[in-house]
């Protein structure tokens, strides 16, 4: 089956999508299961997010139509809001309590959201704005990118930057 990055993003979208099952189904007990479940999604989720950031979205803008610019102005927001907002909040909860247990929800709610949007609008644009040479270019590139040093760079910026936004929220209520 040849390369398609269409193909592997979607696919990341149903590991994360899984994973966000996984910890909607824990209790307010499971510590451990809580941790390892949100640090899976937060390795899954946000190199995906990052290279989306710096080189799919950039690719799709540069080709996009009107309408195309308006859905990755969409992308790009929610990006922000769960980035800035919503993964942080979740960081500063107490992971044995049933508010943990309501940003996650928010959390894999915004995610199902975003991912479905990708699918239905973005990514059935881009299938026509790139040729599939393209795309399993795309796809070997990010392959790539996830392993090099400015893709773990990005990913442990990412992290510092939530994981301290969550430690301020913390502490202050």
């Amino acid at each position: 089956m040849p390369r398609d990055i269409l193909k592997t993003l979607q696919e990341e979208h149903d590991l994360v999508r899984s994973l966000f099952d996984e910890i909607k189904g824990t209790t307010d007990r499971a510590k451990k299961k809580r941790g390892d479940l949100l640090a899976k999604i937060e390795n899954n989720l946000l190199p995906h997010a990052k290279w989306e950031e710096t080189v799919f979205y950039p690719a799709f803008k540069e080709r996009a139509d009107r309408d195309g610019l308006q859905t990755h102005a969409e992308a790009v927001e929610e990006h922000k809001a769960v980035e800035d907002t919503v993964m942080p909040d979740v960081r500063a909860a107490d992971i044995e309590s049933p508010e943990f247990a309501g940003r996650v929800k928010v959390f894999g709610e915004m995610i199902e959201h975003h991912a479905d949007e990708e699918e239905k609008t973005m990514f059935k644009m881009a299938r026509k704005m790139f040729t599939p040479a393209e795309r399993a270019e795309m796809d070997a590139a990010y392959e790539a990118w996830k392993e090099s040093p400015a893709g773990l760079t990005a990913v442990r910026a990412a992290q510092a930057k939530n994981g301290a936004k969550g430690a301020m929220r913390s502490m202050v209520g």
